[in-house]
């Protein structure tokens, strides 16, 4: 097979604008994040783009040769333009992973490739989050122990609003009693989608190895494997959910 190619996607705003995010990040979350796909994968060609860049840091060059997107949002998802929103859901419905993380649950290229809502409870109180694997032999669990802790996350609840998922890997537990279905995955067209929960933005977690691991393990499981010619098909109408204001978390 050839070598992985990895496009990790993130705002870059919370780092430039916060000392604390910043001193922990200091290379950007996508920093962290393509290091962490680099670490497990050494062959790897792991490019990064972010929010303010001409185009969002996309174009439809990259899209066609990157293997797996990784995206990171959390304060600007309105930022992002329909346009390319909508050329990353083709792109998934044409054979490129998404592994979508933490408050990108919001972002419009999830909502739209799902079709639903995405909203979930949230509650910012430093509290530990212990996470449950409970699928250890699917090859995203690769290496993953039974359960790990992170001694401080935000904590995500149920009802997360997505369609059921294909597969459940990991369950989440909070100390205020909270649980969540935290990592899941999907198919949509001939592309694979994943979801990971932790990656608050003030607290270390991608700097993690467990957390490194899956984000890694998630790129090589998503990977493209095929691509189909979407120019031979009619166009694929955009999801445009209407929001939930009792459960969003922008």
């Amino acid at each position: 097979m050839e070598p992985l190619r990895v496009t990790v996607w993130n705002e870059y705003l919370h780092e430039l604008e916060h000392d604390v995010v910043g001193t922990i990040y200091p290379d950007g979350i996508h920093g962290a994040l393509a290091g962490a796909v680099a670490e497990h994968h050494p062959t790897a060609e792991v490019r990064t783009a972010t929010l303010r860049a001409p185009d969002h840091g996309l174009s439809d060059e990259l899209l066609a040769t990157t293997d797996v997107l990784v995206w990171w949002g959390h304060k600007a998802h309105a930022e992002v333009s329909d346009a390319w929103a909508e050329k990353v859901h083709h792109a998934v419905l044409a054979g490129m992973g998404l592994v979508v993380l933490h408050s990108a649950h919001f972002s419009k290229p999830f909502k739209r490739v799902l079709g639903t809502h995405c909203s979930l409870t949230w509650r910012e109180a430093d509290e530990k989050e212990r996470l449950w694997n409970i699928q250890p032999a699917h090859p995203i669990m690769a290496g993953i122990p039974d359960m790990f802790e992170l001694a401080q996350e935000e904590m995500y609840g149920e009802r997360f609003d997505v369609p059921e998922p294909d597969e459940l890997l990991m369950l989440s537990w909070f100390q205020g009693g909270e649980v969540f279905r935290s990592l899941c995955t999907w198919r949509r067209g001939v592309g694979r989608v994943v979801y990971f929960r932790p990656g608050h933005e003030t607290y270390p977690t991608y700097h993690h190895p467990h957390v490194r691991r899956i984000v890694a393990n998630a790129c090589e499981w998503a990977r493209r494997r095929v691509t189909v010619d979407a120019s031979k098909s009619p166009p694929v109408a955009a999801h445009e959910p209407v929001p939930n204001p009792t459960k969003e978390h922008v």
